[in-house]
């Protein structure tokens, strides 16, 4: 797997119009984009940083993925996204390498990108989602 570049660093947070102010206040970053994402119980809010994005991670439902996560370890960093191309062979090249996956087959995420996320028990403690745009 050879990803092209970080697509975002996603970071969990509490309230997201809260991040979001402090983001663009003390930062003096433009939040680009809201949006809910249903199927992942989360809305995000979007920045640009250079070439990477910041992606807040507000959780919809206490029991979905990042209230849980939330519930556990409190906010911060949730996860690293790395896009790469042909997420189906990247999935694939991950579990032949011993990878545990989260998502066996992409599913939509924010953005309209296809997302799968790796288990951190198999990437040293961090959460990785792989992403690929195939409107582009």
């Amino acid at each position: 797997m050879k990803p092209s570049h970080i697509e975002h660093i996603g970071i969990a947070v509490t309230n997201l119009e809260a991040s979001v102010a402090f983001y663009e206040k003390v930062f003096d970053l433009t939040c680009y984009k809201i949006e809910e994402v249903p199927e992942q119980k989360v809305r995000t809010a979007f920045f640009m940083v250079g070439q990477t994005k910041l992606e807040l991670l507000e959780s919809t439902d206490p029991e979905g993925p990042v209230g849980k996560f939330i519930e556990k370890r409190g906010e911060g960093v949730h996860h690293l996204a790395f896009a790469v191309s042909n997420i189906e062979e990247q999935l694939e090249h991950a579990e032949k390498q011993g990878i545990k996956l989260i998502d066996s087959r992409p599913k939509e995420g924010a953005e309209g990108l296809d997302i799968a996320f790796l288990h951190p028990k198999s990437t040293s403690g961090v959460l990785i989602e792989i992403c690929e745009n195939k409107k582009k």
